[in-house]
């Protein structure tokens, strides 16, 4: 048996930090200050974000919403896009499951990675000289690395 007070981690802002990783499931910390968001986004995998500590309001483009403090649960579809904005300090606990989804970059093999970044290389230069057609899991996996710099990038400018 393992656990985690989630509550009382030591979380930095901007960082995420994993918890747990197996075969079915990931757990994620997520310590967001106020004001903070995480930009529409979406995940391959189903998704459970739940709410440990502060308020935060959860939507997405379809016009859903939640919001509420410690112990709300919301549960989304995999792909659902979805943006998450703390109205104070709040403290997620992302579930991801399974693990890793379809099409995600984390489920490839290490001879796939190596391919699809070898993709994503020509993809780049692809892009920057106006030429599409990179291929479908290295457009993925560029997908999913853009995301992490915009989202990192979002909180750095947030912080500022």
């Amino acid at each position: 048996m393992r656990s985690w007070s989630v509550g009382e981690m030591d979380v930095a802002a901007g960082q995420p930090e994993i918890i747990s990783s197996s075969d079915d499931t990931r757990a994620i910390v997520i310590n967001l200050p106020a004001g903070e968001q995480l930009t529409d986004h979406e995940v391959h995998e189903r998704a459970w974000v739940i709410l440990i500590d502060g308020e935060a309001e959860i939507s997405t483009p379809d016009g859903g919403r939640a919001e509420g403090g410690a112990g709300l649960v919301v549960e989304f579809e995999p792909r659902e896009r979805h943006e998450v904005l703390a109205r104070t300090d709040a403290r997620l606990l992302l579930l991801l499951t399974p693990w890793p989804g379809v099409d995600h970059p984390g489920a490839l093999t290490l001879d796939e990675k190596a391919e699809v970044r070898q993709r994503a290389e020509v993809g780049d230069r692809a892009v920057a000289a106006g030429i599409e057609g990179v291929g479908r899991r290295a457009a993925v996996l560029l997908r999913h690395q853009r995301f992490e710099v915009r989202v990192r990038a979002r909180l750095l400018v947030d912080r500022a």
